[in-house]
């Protein structure tokens, strides 16, 4: 497991500097397992992908949005390729009116310079310009838009070990009724319940998981055709309108070169 960004006592504490922001790069991947800590957390990447698993979400976050991690909210995180990225520790009392569940937001300009700013401050005393542009950082996470590249997992077991399956494996060609049958639901239980704890059908949410594990091989540099027929497609013209769809760009276009952190 690589070294925290920040140390451990700093995270949980409930008391020190407002917020604490840090910015690294590493010539390998960054894995960090599923844990928690007293802070609110917001991270992203400078370039390339993130892999977001918090609450009961998944995402896969491009450099263009960041994730808001309320504190004690338990998460892990892996980068695709080289680690390059940033987060943003958050005093517990200061998350007062952020957001209360984890969330995708995307990122500002503003909010990129500000982290550019206060990255590597010290946790002694703040002059009181530094305090100032705190609270402009802290004021960014509140207004930031929000965005849906998230992947919410169902509640039910059953329905969650389809769910993880289909996360492994998004090419798995099985059928609905396939599916309920492996997980031991009835399919018009597993199709109404899908609808209720995650807001997606059955459908469209394997539809979803095809397109984050694209996000992933795209940024990794995989052609659109191998990635389009690795994840089950056998039209890459119906897999290239579906990206449109959902990201408003073709995949050719999405990791256009943007203002770098």
């Amino acid at each position: 497991m690589p070294s925290t960004l920040i140390s451990p006592s700093t995270a949980a504490s409930a008391d020190g500097p407002l917020i604490v922001a840090v910015v690294r790069e590493g010539a390998e991947p960054r894995i960090t397992e599923r844990h928690c800590h007293g802070r609110g957390q917001l991270l992203g990447a400078t370039q390339g992908l993130l892999s977001v698993d918090a609450g009961d979400s998944q995402w896969v976050v491009p450099a263009t949005h960041a994730v808001w991690i309320p504190p004690g909210t338990a998460h892990g995180v892996r980068s695709h390729g080289p680690f390059c990225g940033w987060s943003v520790y958050v005093l517990a009392s200061e998350c007062v009116g952020l957001p209360e569940a984890p969330c995708i937001l995307t990122v500002s300009g503003l909010l990129r310079e500000v982290v550019l700013r206060t990255a590597g401050w010290g946790e002694g005393d703040w002059a009181p310009a530094q305090t100032r542009l705190a609270g402009v950082l802290l004021d960014e996470i509140r207004t930031l838009p929000r965005a849906t590249l998230g992947l919410p997992m169902p509640r039910d077991a059953r329905l969650r070990r389809i769910a993880q399956a289909l996360s492994d494996r998004p090419d798995d060609e099985r059928r609905l009724e396939e599916w309920a049958a492996w997980a031991g639901i009835a399919p018009r239980t597993l199709t109404r319940r899908f609808v209720q704890e995650t807001g997606f059908s059955f459908t469209e949410w394997r539809q979803r998981v095809r397109l984050l594990r694209a996000l992933e091989r795209l940024a990794a540099g995989m052609p659109v055709t191998r990635v389009a027929l690795e994840l089950g497609y056998d039209n890459v013209s119906a897999f290239i309108a579906l990206f449109r769809r959902t990201f408003g760009v073709t995949p050719g276009r999405y990791f256009a070169p943007h203002e770098s952190l």
